[in-house]
This record gives C-alpha cells, structure tokens and sequence, in this order.
C-alpha cells in the first residue's frame, strides 16, 4: 500500500528511490549515509541475495543498524569477508566485479562528471572538500554509478569547479575513448526526481519527478536549461513495507 505523500519526507522518498535500482543488482558499492541506508534497505526488502560492498573493505555485510554520526563503527553483525583498501581496488573494483556504485558529490555537471574536491579557484578555493577518494576508479571501473545527490543550484552546475571523477566525460564517446569499463552514471537521484543521461547526448535529462514536485521547480534548481523527456514519470510512492523498513533502519 502506498502512502500519501504529506506522510512521507523527500528524503525518504529519494532513498525509497534509490534501493529500488538495486532489485536486481548482485553487488553494490557504498559508502555512508544515505547510500548505505538505500542498499541496505534494497537487501532488506527486494534482494535478500544483495551483496553490500563497503569502502572500507568490508564484503557482504548484514548491517544492523545506521550509525548517528560518522565514526560510530558499529555497521554490521557479520560479513563475508574484510579486505585492505588496495585489495579492495585490485580485485573488486578494477575487474569490474561491481554492478552498481552509490556516489555523492557537492557538484554535477550536465554529463555526469562529479566535483569532490574544492568550490572555488583551485589554488584559493572558498571551500575545500574531502576530495575524489576511490571514485575516479569506481566511476571508471563499475558496471553503473548513481549518484544521490540534493537537488539545487549549488549542486547542479554549468561548470565544475574542479573535475574530480568523470562521469560522461564532454559527451558521445568519451569513455570509450578513455578505455573505461563501465556504463558510467545511469541516474542522478535527488529529493526531487530522477535524471538520467539522453541515450545519444549522454546530457542529464529529467525522466521522473517525485509525487507533488513540479518540473518548473526542478527546472529552477538546475544550472542549465535541463531537458525533460516528452513521457516523463511521477515517483511511485513508498509503500508501508518500504517506509516501515526504512524507519525501522534509522531509528536503532
């Protein structure tokens, strides 16, 4: 049974969103928050057989509960394995060996291509962030990337401060020109819709709106003139198993 949407945050809605793109995902790659929260609340209730994927090295986690704060630690009762950071790279990420990778970035650009590292002038930045990490290598390496990311003008922007992981690089062929294995991002998942590359441009268009926004309003909290596709969808709401799972989950 689905809710009304006035019972239901955005944010809540956005991670309902994003644990349904792993239904049918063997392994995902995550890190903290609200990635980690989504896979976990895919395995929990449309893929039981999902195999979670830390940053940390951390292989098949079964996840208890999602920490306050970062540095909580305490992230799963049991995994399958726990490797070091370069094997993590070596023997999963590099071969490809992951289906689908959750990212974050404070910058987005209209092909995908992700900011980590500074808002501002490089040298003199106004802000200087955590930096690009694995996700150069994951972005290059995984079967697919979605990104989950606020929607708004600070975030989606004509022009990256600084290129920290390529998503579609300047468009057509730009991955395949730098010998890149995987698909690269497939969605943008934000608190208002969905957008997804244009199968020719590779340009981020709108392809889904969640229930009570208007396009003018994602329109308005995008940096460039976005595209919507002509049979544009509306998010099917959480249903109570979803968001009962999901409380559940950030309320231990």
């Amino acid at each position: 049974m689905a809710l009304r949407t006035a019972e239901v945050t955005s944010g809540e809605v956005q991670t309902v969103v994003a644990a349904r793109r792993l239904r049918h995902a063997r392994r995902v790659f995550i890190g903290v928050g609200r990635p980690s929260t989504a896979a976990i609340l895919a395995r929990m209730v449309h893929n039981p057989e999902l195999v979670l994927v830390y940053e940390s090295g951390t292989i098949g986690a079964k996840p208890f509960h999602i920490p306050l704060s970062i540095g909580d630690g305490e992230l799963a009762e049991t995994a399958d394995a726990i490797v070091s950071v370069p094997e993590m790279f070596n023997y999963w990420i590099g071969p490809g060996r992951i289906d689908v990778a959750f990212l974050g970035a404070a910058q987005i650009d209209r092909y995908a291509n992700l900011n980590s590292t500074v808002i501002g002038e490089y040298p003199h930045p106004k802000t200087r962030l955590p930096g690009a990490g694995g996700a150069p290598e994951i972005a290059s390496s995984c079967g697919e990337v979605v990104v989950i990311a606020p929607h708004s003008k600070r975030t989606f922007v004509e022009k990256l401060d600084f290129v920290s992981t390529v998503g579609h690089g300047h468009g057509p062929g730009c991955r395949e020109h730098l010998g890149f294995r995987g698909a690269g991002p497939t969605a943008v998942i934000t608190d208002l819709g969905v957008l997804e590359p244009h199968p020719e441009s590779k340009q981020l268009v709108l392809t889904c709106v969640h229930e009570g926004v208007e396009v003018e309003k994602v329109r308005d909290e995008t940096g460039w003139e976005l595209e919507v596709v002509s049979d544009l969808q509306v998010t099917e709401p959480p249903t109570g198993e979803e968001l009962a799972a999901l409380r559940e989950l950030v309320s231990r």
